[in-house]
């Protein structure tokens, strides 16, 4: 199962984006043979950049991927992980972290807690949190 980052969803949604046909092909493939799957954080991701949410679903359950709920012990792990970047960001630049991450925490929690693959054009955030999940990236 390889578990696809947001942007993989948004990007595979703009025909106009950068990594539009790496992330087209990527699905395509993935949900012919072990599967693609995104997690319950995703879906709430596009649904809040889509002006009609109930689409942005019905495209990605089109392209045959799976949406699954978070295990809960991804939660651990996230907040983990989400701990150590606010430590870092906090001896970086003075400034308290920013929430935007947390997402990222959850996502990248999951694929490490059910032992999937990641795709996602982010590959910094997740390597430096996520050392153990094996990325697909552009």
């Amino acid at each position: 199962m390889i578990l696809l980052d947001t942007n993989v969803a948004i990007y595979a949604s703009d025909v106009g984006a950068v990594h539009h046909a790496w992330a087209s092909r990527l699905i395509a493939r993935a949900a012919s043979s072990g599967g693609a799957a995104l997690n319950a954080v995703s879906v709430a991701e596009l649904c809040v950049g889509s002006t009609h949410p109930s689409k942005a679903i019905a495209r990605v359950r089109l392209w045959r991927v799976t949406i699954l709920d978070i295990p809960a012990a991804a939660a651990e792990v996230s907040a983990s992980a989400y701990r150590t970047y606010r430590k870092r960001r906090r001896r970086q630049s003075a400034l308290d972290a920013p929430i935007t991450p947390l997402p990222d925490c959850f996502i990248g929690a999951h694929a490490e807690v059910m032992g999937y693959s990641l795709a996602t054009a982010d590959a910094s955030r997740f390597r430096t949190y996520f050392p153990k999940v094996p990325l697909i990236t552009p």
